[in-house]
């Protein structure tokens, strides 16, 4: 009989990742949710006999899908699969009943580990796919029964399909935007990248880092003042600028940091901490080299790219962050932007960390989204 299996993930390109990574000649019923909400819904259902489950959603994170497994006391075996690496993260979701936890981007050998380790899988489903296997190719015109013959698993094999002209050089200026399915891939790689430079700073200054779900936009430099209106506030703010470059790929990363929140941020990285400049950008540096590198090096990975990066650049100490933006703005133009807003737990620490990539860089981009999705 086939296991009711349930992913839930609000990324459509991680949810395709995921059933592609499933353990061959395991039989299994794929259903899918994009939030928490959907998945204790299918839970419920009986769609969720096992349970791959992703921590950040929007409407419903995977903490509190775990809480209502709990409280509920839902019939499903859950494995966390998520960017967020943080060890406190891995301490909370085993103490919320998950059987264990695999960081993204998934990968096909750990996941079948674990299955098998918990006996959700066995030896004799791989074994019967090999025979199988071997059955076809020893007789070419018989052929392999499937997995499972559920839409569901069809739509999981299906690619994403990913249209250049959506990122090339336009004819017309309305030709160029964002589609939905870019911005999802775009916003997956991001939510990767970040959860390993979260990880890097909550293990820097022992606390737990909590993670947004990235925000990805193309836009004009006059729109990014309206895409860092969370960051906007009455209080001023100080900002690094780094450069980077790859082949085809150029950027810029900004990190910005609330002027209130130096105090603490000193507190937690055992400075002796002086309410100057110097001492205040020593600060922003130490964040800047955690953040920024750990960031690029998280979508270097998983794109399979080198990025070498510049000298980084104070663009203002206690300044509007809308100052800080003017005064460059004749570089940036159009701009493919991730805004990355980080948080730490008991502690009013708030810190944006921005992606700008240059619209030249979108087709290389695009080009190895299609590789990694193949």
């Amino acid at each position: 009989m086939s296991t009711k299996l349930l992913i839930c993930d609000d990324s459509n390109m991680a949810r395709k990742q995921l059933a592609r990574s499933l353990p061959d000649g395991w039989d299994v019923d794929i259903s899918f949710a994009t939030n928490g909400i959907e998945g204790i819904e299918a839970i419920k259902a009986g769609k969720g006999d096992v349970l791959l489950l992703d921590l950040n959603m929007p409407e419903m994170d995977g903490y509190q899908v775990l809480e209502a497994i709990l409280q509920q006391d839902l019939p499903t075996l859950t494995i966390v699969v998520s960017g967020d690496i943080q060890p406190e993260a891995h301490k909370r979701v085993t103490s919320l009943g998950a059987l264990d936890f695999i960081k993204k981007p998934v990968n096909k050998e750990k996941l079948t580990e674990v299955l098998l380790s918990y006996g959700v899988f066995s030896k004799s489903e791989e074994e019967q796919d090999s025979r199988e296997d071997r059955d076809v190719a020893a007789s070419p015109n018989k052929q392999k029964v499937p997995i499972a013959a559920s839409a569901a698993k069809k739509e999981a094999k299906a690619p994403l399909k990913i249209s250049p002209v959506n990122v090339s050089a336009p004819t017309s200026k309305s030709e160029l935007f964002l589609s939905p399915v870019l911005r999802d891939c775009y916003q997956e790689i991001a939510n990767v990248a970040m959860g390993r430079a979260g990880d890097l700073l909550a293990r820097l200054l022992d606390v737990f880092v909590e993670l947004p779900i990235p925000n990805v936009n193309f836009i004009e430099v006059s729109e990014l003042r309206m895409a860092l209106k969370d960051v906007e506030s009455n209080e001023s703010t100080s900002g690094i600028c780094q450069g980077f470059i790859s082949a085809g790929i150029s950027g810029e990363a900004l990190l910005i940091l609330n002027d209130s929140s130096f105090k603490d941020v000193a507190s937690l990285m055992n400075y002796q901490y002086e309410e100057d400049k110097s001492t205040e950008l020593e600060l922003l540096m130490d964040l800047a080299n955690v953040l920024i590198g750990a960031c690029l090096k998280g979508v270097s990975e998983q794109l399979d790219i080198d990025f070498s990066q510049g000298h980084p650049v104070v663009l203002g100490q206690h300044r509007k962050i809308s100052e800080l933006i003017a005064n460059n703005a004749n570089k940036w133009k159009k701009t493919l932007a991730i805004e990355i807003s980080y948080s730490i737990e008991n502690y009013p620490i708030k810190c944006d960390l921005l992606l700008l990539f240059t619209e030249r860089s979108m087709q290389t981009l695009n080009n190895k989204l299609s590789y990694l999705l193949d």
